[in-house]
């Protein structure tokens, strides 16, 4: 039936069934992790196409923002793919907006605002500076609401982030694993708390980039804000054990300064991939602006190989 989804939206909107029939689905809930039909798909209402305008929600008894943008081809009545992407500690949105290029895909790019936490700097859930919030009641409202007002494609929700933003994503793995297709992590803060739902949680696909001359999360594992962090390697390899990965990985340079560590024959087709950027700072790999201390890689562009694993790995591959 999942697999159907999209389809359904398609057919409801053909047949005029009424948003009112389906309303327990867009109605306030506790978290979800399951897909849900996009009512949005019978609305002509939605933000301008090709800019990006600041929205908000609430969540929690919150006020909660976010940022969208719509690609310029948005249609109603037409499923299309949506990217949820989490700035790092002290971000905001327009910075990873910037630097990642994830305008330019062909989804619904969407930039979660995160809560002020310690030193009044804006973060995300599983980090130790992080405000005493439910990102992942914020991030489900929010995806709820997404879905009841534009056309979203149930199959094709994905997230992204970097650092704090990255370790949230990571624990949205272990959390929404069955809302969100696939993940892909860039330069982590993995804190303890990012594990947090994962030893009960089933599979997810993820794709992680980390540079080995990062100054903030170092790769090899430290202690970050008086917790540890863990080396990567270890941590990528207790993903592909967490997905039953039955190979892996197997390693492809790449350029000078790239190699690829791949786990494949991953149970529901939930592969694990790591790129290691060889002296590359606390960073996005391609990125066209400044996106932290230290060197960036131009050798892969982050964005397109991050879109293209996601487009290998819809929600209906691994239910």
């Amino acid at each position: 039936m999942r697999r159907l989804l999209a389809a359904a939206v398609v057919s409801l909107t053909a047949l005029s069934v009424p948003a009112s029939a389906f309303a327990a689905e867009s109605a306030p809930s506790a978290v979800r992790d399951h897909p849900i039909l996009s009512l949005g798909c019978l609305s002509w209402q939605a933000p301008p196409t090709g800019v990006t305008t600041h929205e908000t929600i609430t969540s929690g008894g919150q006020q909660r923002e976010y940022l969208i943008h719509l690609p310029a081809g948005y249609r109603p009545f037409h499923p299309t793919p949506l990217v949820m992407a989490f700035h790092g500690r002290k971000g905001n949105g327009a910075d990873i907006e910037a630097f990642s290029g994830i305008d330019s895909l062909k989804a619904i790019a969407v930039y979660p605002v995160g809560a002020k936490g310690q030193d009044d700097q804006r973060a995300w859930e599983s980090a130790p500076y992080a405000a005493p919030v439910d990102d992942v009641r914020f991030v489900s409202d929010l995806l709820d609401h997404l879905q009841a007002t534009l056309c979203v494609d149930p199959n094709r929700i994905f997230a992204t982030g970097k650092s704090n933003g990255a370790g949230f994503v990571a624990m949205l793995a272990c959390q929404l694993p069955l809302r969100i297709a696939a993940f892909g992590t860039i330069a982590g803060a993995f804190y303890p708390g990012t594990a947090a739902g994962c030893a009960t949680s089933p599979p997810a696909p993820i794709v992680d980039f980390h540079g080995t001359a990062d100054p903030t999360i170092k790769y090899d594992g430290d202690v970050s804000h008086g917790v540890g962090t863990p080396p990567l390697m270890q941590w990528a390899q207790d993903r592909a054990t967490h997905n039953r990965c039955a190979a892996g990985p197997s390693q492809t340079p790449i350029g000078g300064d790239v190699i690829r560590f791949s786990w494949t024959s991953c149970a529901q087709h939930t592969n694990v991939t790591h790129y290691r950027i060889i002296g590359a700072g606390h960073t996005w790999p391609g990125e066209l602006v400044d996106s932290g201390p230290g060197t960036a890689t131009q050798t892969i562009k982050a964005t397109q190989v991050i879109w293209d694993f996601f487009n290998a790995h819809p929600l209906t591959a691994h239910l």
